[in-house]
């Protein structure tokens, strides 16, 4: 603990995530081996899809991020495979609900790998369809529209780099904060592309995206799905793509839980609670659908009978 006190008192400005991070990953290491050897040996038993998130190694190799801010370090076994999975993979997703890093570590590792000259440029891209809004409702010009669902991309890179940094780079065009719809007709080459709230794309924007990744490049896919602001009926485009990509090996999913949220200790509770309650509701809807089966099954066997007659 001293040591990371005198760490945090060297860092200028690290911000209370950062320090959250920190902290965290030093408290909960022996806890986190235990966990990631119980996980090591599960993984032999669970389902496949489950695999990326289970495996790993028997010893915690810590991993840092270099920013102008400071370092930052993920806390726990599987924010530390998400990390590593997202600076080795060309292309990986990370699944979870608010508060578990998934955005927060992609922006991170862009950051550590523009800075390490590893890429040249960094793109943060959003769908701009949430929570029910449409951008023909809301006042302004286009970038005035935009602009509140990029913000939380913005508050990453500012906490990052600093306020003056992110402005330069922005209009050097070495970062790119836009909506998902820019994307379309475009090649990336030498990028770090994040796709962040892809659970509100469509099937046909997420292909589209997927599509756009070029040579030196990668790409980073967060979300949850269970939190889909698309319109009813409509599939989501992260949730056809985890079906669809999920037997490539060259493709890495973290799936994060209750377990990996950095917020306010209530978050975590809510999460769960959110989590029971949605799994109760699915079996109410199991149960419905197949009493409605039933129904007609029995109504078609009354009109075949009366057919009969």
């Amino acid at each position: 603990i001293y040591k990371l006190v005198d760490e945090a008192q060297n860092s200028k400005d690290i911000s209370a995530e950062e320090l959250h991070l920190i902290i965290q990953a030093s408290l909960s290491r022996d806890e986190d081996m235990a966990y990631d050897q119980d996980s090591t040996d599960d993984a032999r038993v669970d389902d496949s899809e489950d695999d990326d998130d289970l495996d790993a190694s028997n010893e915690f190799t810590p991993i840092s991020l270099r920013t102008r801010k400071g370092k930052i370090i993920p806390r726990g076994g599987n924010q530390q495979r998400y990390v590593k999975n997202v600076l080795t993979s060309d292309v990986s997703f990370g699944i979870g609900p608010a508060g578990t890093g998934k955005t927060y570590l992609a922006v991170a590792c862009a950051v550590d790998m523009i800075e390490r000259n590893e890429i040249e440029r960094i793109l943060l891209v959003r769908p701009a369809v949430e929570a029910g809004e449409k951008l023909g409702f809301l006042p302004g010009d286009l970038t005035q529209k935009i602009d509140p669902y990029l913000r939380p991309l913005y508050d990453a890179l500012y906490e990052m780099l600093g306020f003056e940094k992110v402005g330069k780079m922005i209009e050097r065009q070495i970062i790119e904060v836009a909506p998902l719809a820019y994307m379309r007709g475009r090649t990336l080459n030498n990028s770090f592309v994040i796709l962040d709230e892809a659970q509100n794309t469509t099937p046909e924007q997420m292909k589209m995206f997927l599509t756009r990744l070029g040579f030196g490049s990668r790409a980073v896919i967060t979300g949850d799905i269970s939190q889909v602001d698309l319109p009813r009926g409509t599939k989501s485009g992260l949730a056809q793509a985890l079906d669809i990509l999920s037997g490539i090996d060259e493709i890495h999913i973290t799936k994060f839980g209750s377990k990996d949220v950095v917020r306010h200790h209530l978050v975590q509770k809510i999460v769960e609670a959110y989590d029971i309650f949605d799994g109760e509701q699915l079996v109410i809807d199991e149960k419905r659908k197949q009493q409605r089966i039933a129904e007609q099954e029995r109504k078609q066997a009354v009109a075949n009978a009366a057919s009969k007659l």
